[in-house]
């Protein structure tokens, strides 16, 4: 029997359509179904890499480990990782396909993708008793409806009980859901199942006198009502990057003072995420200099433009502040691109980065970077070579980086008999393509304890939990969470299966 679909839509993009579909995965898996995520077409800056090397988004991911299934391409057959002037990498089962602007992506692309998607979702249906699919922005875009591939035209090929989710928060509740339904066609209206309102903070009580005018208004029941909830779960969409985690801390709030440049085109910023669980650590997301001061530790991100945001970068008078840093004694770590821009030289032979020009790095590292064409993408293991520190973690690059002196020793021995990154002689500057470097806890819990010798402060204790128990526990915080706040009996009714718990 094909697996029974169930499908979260949003009433916009960042209404939490993500964490409501890894909360039913994990409730699903809870409760003994065998259950596995979908999106057909994402559009995302956070990837996630699978084992065999595919590039998904990282939701997918995310949902799948929520589901405790494996991740594979079928679950985000098509990628989309914006790039400059509305061109965006077009990654097609894991792969990099082609770069295309909106435009053509729009008029020449989309006919040719639904026989990918179907396919996907075909394969899903076999293997699986429940698919949890997630819409995309709003299926009431009117000006893409025609082309959307990802909201209701995949409803009606999963034949999916759709769950329209509006985010309270951000204000106007009634009126974005009411203007989502009315923007649908009636064949589009029919497929909406239920409502839930997420994100709430306040009285409960103070909602039902909406909730019933709602319900009578579009006849479609309000399935529950989410409070806000700060769960520690990985995000994709950049607009997670103005949460309230990254709150600017006061210098002096903090023992441990860390910053992150946000770079115009920043990816896989979930990489910082760990330093939020250290004790006296404080966070701070840099978008000038002016707001930079001395941190103890500079992390410069990865990027999906790194010759673009290098200059940027440099426009921005970072170049200077970065060097004034290194003289000062911060810490200074950069990931993937931010490790291509610590070095010297910068090559694009082949145009692979834009328009073919090389770039000079910031030149803290003796490194040279060659753009080419071969993608890696790549889970991996190494180990420190100061140390017998093994870490895990993955690898999503273009360039291909040498050491062209040996004042600087390569950062990880990987077990694929590879060396990864550099450090400078008194180890004050690392780069790394390491992605995932910092959810290797014992390794961030030593950094941050060497951070704390140097101020003169105690060290922390080396008893942390791994970052997979850390994640198992918000997923069954968020499953918890939410199975206390939606009708999970009506729920099931939707997808005509009987209650498991």
């Amino acid at each position: 029997m094909p697996a029974k679909s169930i499908m979260i839509q949003g009433t916009a993009s960042d209404v939490g359509k993500s964490m409501i579909c890894t909360a039913l995965c994990r409730i699903f898996s809870n409760d003994g179904l065998r259950v596995v995520p979908f999106k057909s077409q994402n559009m995302a800056l956070n990837s996630f890499v699978t084992e065999d090397g595919g590039e998904i988004g990282r939701a997918q991911g995310v949902q799948a480990e929520a589901a405790r299934v494996v991740a594979t391409t079928d679950m985000n057959p098509i990628l989309l990782k914006p790039k400059q002037n509305m061109v965006s990498e077009v990654i097609v089962h894991g792969k990099h396909f082609l770069d295309m602007d909106a435009k053509s992506y729009r008029n020449k692309f989309v006919s040719d993708a639904m026989p990918i998607v179907e396919k996907s979702v075909r394969k899903l249906q076999e293997a699986y008793d429940v698919i949890v699919l997630e819409g995309a922005g709003s299926p009431a875009e009117i000006n893409l409806k025609d082309r959307d591939i990802a909201n209701m035209r995949m409803a009606h090929l999963a034949d999916a009980a759709v769950v329209l989710v509006a985010d309270i928060d951000r204000g106007g509740v009634f009126a974005s859901i009411i203007g989502t339904l009315a923007l649908l066609d009636d064949a589009e209206r029919a497929r909406v199942k239920g409502i839930v309102i997420n994100k709430f903070r306040g009285m409960r009580e103070l909602l039902d006198d909406g909730i019933t005018w709602l319900e009578q208004e579009t006849g479609i029941p309000v399935l529950g009502v989410v409070p806000y909830m700060d769960v520690n779960i990985e995000a994709e969409d950049s607009l997670a990057l103005s949460a309230l985690r990254f709150k600017k801390p006061k210098k002096d709030e903090f023992a441990i003072d860390v910053a992150m440049i946000r770079l115009p085109r920043i990816s896989n910023f979930t990489d910082v995420d760990p330093f939020f669980d250290e004790p006296e650590v404080g966070v701070r997301l840099i978008a000038n200099v002016s707001e930079l001061g001395t941190p103890d530790l500079l992390i410069v991100p990865g990027t999906k433009s790194t010759i673009d945001d290098l200059a940027w970068l440099k426009a921005q008078g970072f170049d200077l502040a970065i060097e004034n840093l290194r003289a000062c004694g911060t810490k200074i770590i950069g990931i993937c691109g931010g490790f291509q821009m610590l070095g010297e030289t910068l090559l694009d032979p082949d145009a692979v980065e834009g328009n073919g020009e090389n770039a000079q790095g910031l030149a803290l590292l003796p490194i040279e970077t060659i753009f080419v064409g071969d993608k890696k993408t790549v889970q991996m293991s190494g180990t420190l070579t100061d140390s017998a520190m093994e870490l895990t973690g993955y690898e999503i690059h273009l360039g291909r980086t040498t050491i062209l002196r040996e004042e600087v020793s390569p950062f990880l021995q990987l077990a694929d008999g590879r060396v990864d990154g550099a450090v400078s002689a008194d180890g004050q500057v690392i780069g790394s393509y390491f992605h995932g470097l910092f959810h290797n806890r014992l390794f961030t819990r030593k950094l941050v304890n060497e951070l704390r010798v140097k101020k003169g402060l105690t060290l922390l204790t080396s008893d942390v939990k791994s970052d997979a128990e850390r994640r198992e526990e918000a997923y069954n915080m968020l499953a918890k969470h939410v199975r206390a706040n939606i009708d999970m009996e009506k729920v099931y009714e939707l997808l005509n299966l009987e209650v498991k718990a």
